[in-house]
């Protein structure tokens, strides 16, 4: 679907949409105005919204995502599995100021591991709640009460395909001032 977009698209989509950027701030790096990146971003998002199967129902994804988390939460590395996409992603963004992991994870297997060595650490006062993330079902992590992490899904039929990890306080702001999800 990606590869379907312009480059200049999958760059205003994926920094505005995805990372949370302003349209200013994506104006500078891709070296057009505000007002053509908000363009580019709708023309990418009527692209995804083109490219996602419609046989797939309303609650499908809600309820691949509830899977994951309780497969996540049990470590159950053989559901994760069956839950991802062969070819899935995960990529994370810390912005230089929260941990996260440096490169994409590529390959369901390979996301299956890593998500459960990330249940192995969880620490007792660290709750992991379904919500809204982007118009999608997603999850975010709360410890003692503040949003640490956002994750942000691509559900493709019963697969997962995608995985956003939004670590940067920054970005997450708008999950922490209580004026909901971006």
């Amino acid at each position: 679907m990606l590869e379907s977009m312009t480059p200049a698209e999958r760059v205003a989509f994926i920094l505005h949409d995805v990372f949370c950027h302003p349209f200013a701030e994506v104006a500078e790096i891709v070296g057009r105005t505000p007002a053509a990146c908000r363009q580019l971003a709708s023309s990418a998002r009527r692209r995804v919204r083109a490219a996602q199967p419609s046989a797939t129902p309303a609650a499908q994804p809600a309820r691949v995502v509830r899977d994951f988390k309780r497969a996540w939460e049990a470590k159950d590395i053989a559901a994760l599995i069956r839950l991802l996409d062969p070819d899935a992603t995960a990529t994370g963004d810390g912005g230089g100021l929260a941990v996260t992991f440096s490169r994409p994870i590529e390959g369901g297997e390979q996301i299956a591991h890593a998500w459960a060595e990330l249940a192995h650490r969880r620490t007792d006062d660290m709750a992991l709640l379904e919500r809204t993330v982007n118009g999608q079902p997603g999850l975010v992590a709360e410890q003692d009460g503040a949003v640490v992490t956002v994750f942000a899904f691509q559900v493709t039929g019963d697969r997962i395909k995608h995985i956003w990890v939004i670590r940067n306080p920054e970005k997450l702001r708008t999950w922490t001032t209580g004026a909901g999800a971006p």
